[in-house]
C-alpha cells in the first residue's frame, strides 16, 4: 500500500511540475498575441527624411502613445496598424527633453485594439521582459530579456531584450502583456555594428502623470 502511495504522489507531483513549465513556457507567444493587435509602426516625414519608429495604442478611439523623438520635426505622420491599414495621425501633444513622450490621434471607423499600462514600480531587476516594435521596418518583431538595472537617477529601465533602430516608442511588456515602459535608446558604442543588449525604456509610471495632465487640460 506504502509502495502504491508513494507512486501516486510521484505522478501527481510529475503532471504538476509539467503543467507549470508548459504555462511558463507559452507566456511569450500569449503576451505577443494580446500585445501585438495594438502595436503601431510610425513613419513621420521630414524635410530631409523619414523617421520610423513605433507606437501604442491605448484607447479605443485611436489615441497613441509613443516618443517625442520618432516624430523628430515632422510634419505628415503616418500610422499603420498591425493588419496594414494606413492612417493619417495628428499630433496631440510632445513633450521632449527628459521626457520624450508624445500622443498621436487617429480615426478608424472601428474601436481599435489597447494595450493595458502596467505599474513600473512592481518591477524587480532579473524580472522577465518583452519588446514589441518596428525595428528597420520589420514591423511586429518580438523580443525577451529581463530587467537588467534600474536607474532611478535618470528615470530610465535598462534592458538586455533587443531594441534597435525603429523600436523606438513602442513598448516594454511584463508578463502579462502590460506596459512597463516606454523604449527610448540603445547603448550604441560602435554605429549598429554591433547589438551589445542594453536598452532602455521610460518608466510607464512617469508617463501616466504626463497623461493625467494631458487628461486635466
Amino acid at each position: 500500500m506504502k509502495q502504491l502511495f508513494l507512486f501516486f504522489m510521484i505522478v501527481i507531483t510529475a503532471q504538476t511540475t509539467f503543467a507549470f513549465s508548459f504555462n511558463e513556457d507559452n507566456i511569450p507567444s500569449k503576451v505577443y498575441q494580446k500585445a501585438n493587435p495594438a502595436i503601431v509602426s510610425i513613419d513621420a516625414q521630414t524635410d530631409e527624411c523619414v523617421s520610423c519608429g513605433t507606437g501604442c495604442i491605448i484607447e479605443e478611439n485611436g489615441t497613441i502613445l509613443t516618443s517625442a523623438h520618432v516624430l523628430d520635426e515632422g510634419k505628415d505622420v503616418i500610422v499603420t496598424t498591425s493588419n496594414g491599414q494606413d492612417y493619417k495621425a495628428k499630433i496631440i501633444k510632445k513633450l521632449g527633453d527628459k521626457k520624450d513622450v508624445a500622443l498621436l490621434k487617429i480615426n478608424a471607423p472601428y474601436p481599435l485594439k489597447t494595450v493595458k499600462l502596467g505599474d513600473s514600480e512592481k518591477i524587480k531587476v532579473g524580472d522577465k521582459v518583452y519588446a514589441l516594435g518596428n525595428p528597420f521596418g520589420f514591423s511586429g518583431t518580438f523580443t525577451q530579456g529581463i530587467i537588467s538595472r534600474i536607474d532611478y537617477n535618470k528615470n530610465r529601465i535598462q534592458t538586455d531584450a533587443a531594441i534597435n533602430p525603429g523600436s523606438s516608442g513602442g513598448p516594454l511588456l511584463n508578463k502579462k502583456g502590460e506596459i512597463i515602459g516606454i523604449n527610448q535608446a540603445i547603448y550604441n558604442p560602435d554605429n549598429n555594428i554591433s547589438n551589445i543588449g542594453i536598452g532602455f525604456a521610460i518608466p510607464i509610471n512617469s508617463i501616466k502623470d504626463y497623461l493625467n495632465i494631458i487628461e486635466v487640460n
